[in-house]
């Protein structure tokens, strides 16, 4: 780490379905000694069963699932410890839900970017998870790419992406990046 930059306390390695938020983000917390958390362990059984049906979540149905991350959030910071949280945080008003009061730098959004193709291959290499592949065009129309998002590529070896994200995340003046492309839609 540079000497000088704040490392934010709460990263939320984000995306749509697919993007590798579970892998990326265990492998982030697991470098820099954070705890992990995957959003998809806080959901209520009747949002995974509607999710399962191929039935995209509303407002309503988000809203006690992220008071929950939120929840969460705030006790690993009263632990003091460093918080990676995989979540798919697609609006900015969820993102908001998640971010509550924090100052700017108490949490980093980290938006791994994927081509559809590799999305769509990690989906169905994955048959026991709930949420369907059927979702993913859904997901894709939802996304509201932002300033505020660090992206990454999430296209090669995860090592490789770490360690990409890594850099981002030490480099200063790099917090704030914005993405010239997104995915191929």
């Amino acid at each position: 780490m540079n000497a000088g930059i704040t490392r934010p306390r709460t990263y939320v390695v984000m995306g749509v379905c697919g993007a590798g938020k579970s892998h990326i983000g265990a492998l982030l917390a697991g470098h820099i000694g954070a705890v992990f958390d995957d959003s998809d362990d806080y959901h209520l059984p009747a949002n995974r069963a509607k999710l399962a049906a191929g039935i995209p979540l509303t407002d309503e149905d988000r809203r006690p699932w992220y008071e929950r991350l939120r929840a969460r959030i705030v006790e690993v910071r009263s632990q003091g410890r460093a918080h990676v949280v995989a979540c798919s945080a697609l609006r900015v008003s969820l993102r908001d839900w998640l971010r509550a009061e924090d100052p700017p730098d108490a949490l980093q959004f980290i938006l791994l970017q994927s081509p559809r193709e590799l999305i769509e291959a990690r989906m169905r290499n994955r048959p026991d998870h709930f949420m369907p592949p059927s979702l993913i065009g859904s997901q894709l129309a939802t996304l509201e790419v932002t300033d505020d998002l660090l992206c990454v590529k999430n296209e090669g070896a995860p090592e490789l992406v770490l360690e990409a994200l890594l850099a981002r995340i030490e480099a200063p003046g790099l917090r704030q990046f914005r993405s010239p492309h997104f995915l191929s839609l």
